[in-house]
């Protein structure tokens, strides 16, 4: 049976977007390439707030997270930790042989800007990773005063993945002064994974020239040479870049404000329907995504048969909790390409299922 996905990622993917990946085939090295991907350029640097290129890499966006460690990180990277994901960047970095350190907060709490100052006055790191939106935990962190942290140790590069942030809410690179930002296909952006999308300072690619170990896949040098003639380093996923010019002319034709607004409206209207049935959010209210909501399941809904409910009788899956928070909350998406109608349907499908969900049941 077909059902749709209200997951954190991979979110549902439009019928206009999944024929835009239907294109004849072309060259990657071809003049029809080369055209394609300078004419994408101008509106991904605007949805950046960036000057800086925006490279394209087929992969994930862990891809270009582990990259980037090999190619900035000469002396000893600090990850700053809230969740189950901004934890693995912490486990990459040592599988990449780098020194590293952790900033440690409890799962569900922001990264503290004045703990990443203390740690940072030390002088040990030449570079700091950091997640904007930690989707395990439904918990965005204060980029701008973070930011704002990060430019008092201009020797520091800054890595920030904004997976399921970036064109939820405005993120200005430029202005905020950092180095390396990094998205992904699946979840915001509302396309097929694959693709991962990738923007870096002329400081830090400075900084990557001279990095003997970076590797080649995702090796920053070897995209801004090839970023120069229209091109990347190697075969991309042709597919998934129509879909992305796609996605970009959607953007343009609905405003980028009127997309952020409508991110933050369907949020808050999830949030409102959790509230009028008990569930609190897992993160402090003024730290909650807006791309997503992480309700505690305090009163022990039986989650699986909620999810097995929604998919079977509506056609609908939710998130059940990640990792240690599996069973203990649930993650709904509001990301992508959902309407005020699309999320009715979801609050109306979520109504029936709990009615016959069954209560206090121990987590998993």
């Amino acid at each position: 049976m077909s059902y749709k996905l209200f997951i954190p990622g991979p979110i549902a993917v439009s019928e206009r977007t999944l024929r835009a990946m239907t294109r004849p085939m072309i060259g990657h090295r071809s003049s029809d390439f080369v055209a394609l991907y300078q004419a994408i350029q101008p509106k991904l640097q605007s949805l950046f707030f960036t000057r800086d290129p925006v490279y394209l890499a087929t992969s994930s966006a862990w891809g270009v997270m582990e990259g980037a460690v090999r190619n900035l990180c000469r002396r000893k990277v600090l990850n700053c930790m809230n969740g189950a994901f901004s934890d693995k960047w912490n486990d990459v970095a040592l599988r990449c042989g780098r020194a590293a350190g952790a900033l440690r907060f409890d799962w569900g709490k922001p990264v503290d800007p004045e703990a990443l100052r203390r740690e940072l006055a030390t002088g040990a790191y030449d570079c700091v990773t950091l997640i904007h939106n930690e989707t395990s935990t439904g918990t965005m962190s204060d980029l701008p005063a973070i930011a704002a942290v990060l430019r008092e140790f201009p020797d520091v590069i800054s890595i920030v993945d904004t997976v399921s942030s970036f064109s939820v809410v405005p993120i200005e690179k430029d202005q905020l002064g950092i180095d390396v930002i990094i998205t992904g296909s699946q979840k915001a952006l509302a396309l097929p994974p694959g693709l991962a999308l990738v923007t870096v300072s002329a400081r830090a690619l400075a900084r990557a020239a001279t990095s003997p170990d970076r590797g080649y896949y995702f090796d920053f040098v070897e995209f801004q040479k090839n970023h120069e003639q229209g091109m990347t380093p190697s075969t991309p996923v042709i597919p998934l870049v129509y879909a992305l010019q796609s996605k970009l002319e959607d953007i343009e034709a609905e405003g980028v404000a009127a997309r952020y607004a409508r991110h933050l409206r369907l949020n808050e209207r999830l949030r409102a329907w959790g509230a009028a049935h008990g569930f609190s959010l897992f993160p402090e209210a003024r730290y909650g995504s807006r791309s997503l909501n992480c309700f505690a399941n305090a009163a022990g809904y039986d989650l699986a048969a909620l999810n097995k409910t929604l998919k079977s009788k509506h056609g609908l899956v939710i998130d059940g909790g990640y990792g240690k928070l599996k069973g203990k909350t649930f993650r709904i998406s509001n990301m992508g390409d959902e309407t005020d109608e699309t999320i009715g349907d979801l609050i109306a499908a979520l109504d029936n299922a709990l009615a016959s969900t069954p209560r206090g049941v121990a987590p998993s």
